[in-house]
């Protein structure tokens, strides 16, 4: 490798690389070793896997945000040469530092927001798996990328499509966004079977690969609900203009609708590295091997309105994004505790919805929020979900 080779690699920390999104980037890092330079790795509480891929990649630093016992990973990460920080404070120092080309942020919940608004601040370009950052605080998050001249590149399957779709397009064109939606491992059942399924089966998803939260989150479609918000805020779109549409084969990632009647639509393998390639690579793209379509072997491609009684967090989210303010961040948080209830074991699926419902309806809305509001509506939704399901068990 010349060093002129080693002058253009990007500069690149992944926050949540234990996870299903982070080891999947890591993945294509690894299919262009030449291309990039690991700065930070952070991890919740799987410390074993953050050693191996330190051994690897060599960060500079790493960040376990999660209970980890103390003193039980220094030693293994002084050995490498690199440095551990601990807990949100670790993770927070990383983010506000700035010098990265590229943070791949694909942690999962509320706990990416801060950390985002301070790498934007810091002139950090973000790659966003983490939904829950547009869904509290789309509007704060966009203009705080605007404010400081840097870009969300969504990483997503269906944002991803939308954003190469509208490569050279402007939004005054735009008739209509349809994000795609396989319908999950429950397509094919009636509301009145969903009362009885496992957790098991919740987290068969028959075609993405996900961790289980955005898993679970697909099975009740609470996640394409958290797209439309997403799509809303990345896009800059009316949310009449976000249509939702059952996709069963997920070979079309999402459509957009121009006004003189042309549809765009971005269609490829449902392999979540492909869109991580392309905001990896963007605004090159790269040869990759995930997968080539074979039109020849695809026998149909169905297409259905989503039953929005069968799936109620769909109509959860529109209804949050509707109300506005601090609603999208009460919903974010009551779904935490609900799907984390339900993975347990201790609720049944419908109650995820039902104990959403209520949170959202008993939230008063601040319209105008800043950051802190925005905080307290988010942990205000988690308490009173968590009560509410403990004084039922």
């Amino acid at each position: 490798m010349t060093s002129g080779e080693e002058m253009n690699s990007k500069k690149l920390t992944i926050w949540g690389s234990t996870g299903s999104i982070g080891r999947q980037t890591l993945d294509v890092v690894d299919r262009y070793p030449e291309r990039f330079e690991i700065v930070s790795l952070t991890a919740h509480h799987n410390a074993s896997l953050l050693l191996e891929q330190a051994r690897k990649f060599r960060p500079r630093d790493v960040v376990i945000t999660g209970g980890v016992r103390e003193g039980k990973w220094e030693e293994e990460f002084r050995r490498l040469g690199v440095k551990l920080l601990r807990g949100k404070d670790g993770l927070l120092e990383i983010a506000a530092r700035g010098g990265e080309d590229l943070i791949v942020n694909a942690l999962v919940g509320g706990v990416g927001l801060e950390p985002t608004l301070m790498a934007l601040g810091a002139g950090v370009p973000i790659a966003l798996a983490n939904k829950e950052v547009l869904v509290m605080a789309g509007e704060l998050v966009t203009m705080e990328a605007e404010k400081h001249g840097t870009v969300l590149l969504p990483v997503d399957s269906e944002h991803s499509a939308i954003f190469q779709c509208l490569q050279g397009e402007e939004n005054k064109s735009i008739r209509k966004i349809l994000l795609t939606a396989s319908g999950g491992p429950f397509l094919k059942r009636n509301k009145s079977e969903l009362s009885n399924v496992t957790v098991e089966e919740a987290l068969a998803h028959p075609n993405w690969r996900m961790g289980k939260k955005v898993t679970i989150d697909s099975a009740t479609l609470m996640n394409k609900g958290f797209e439309v918000i997403e799509a809303r805020w990345l896009f800059g779109i009316d949310p009449d203009k976000i249509e939702v549409v059952i996709h069963p084969q997920s070979i079309i990632h999402s459509m957009v609708e121009f006004v003189d009647g042309s549809i765009k639509a971005q269609m490829g393998v449902p392999d979540m590295r492909i869109p991580i390639s392309y905001a990896l690579a963007y605004p090159e793209r790269w040869a990759g091997d995930y997968g080539w379509m074979d039109f020849t072997k695809i026998k149909r491609l169905e297409f259905f309105p989503p039953d929005m009684e069968k799936y109620p967090a769909l109509k959860l989210a529109y209804r949050a994004l509707g109300m506005g303010g601090t609603a999208p961040a009460v919903l974010s948080g009551a779904d935490e505790i609900a799907v984390d209830f339900f993975i347990s074991k201790k609720i049944s699926f419908p109650e995820i919805s039902q104990i959403i419902g209520e949170v959202l309806n008993s939230h008063k809305v601040i319209l105008r929020p800043d950051i802190d509001d925005i905080l307290q509506a988010y942990h205000w939704a988690r308490e009173v979900a968590l009560r509410q399901i403990e004084t039922n068990l």
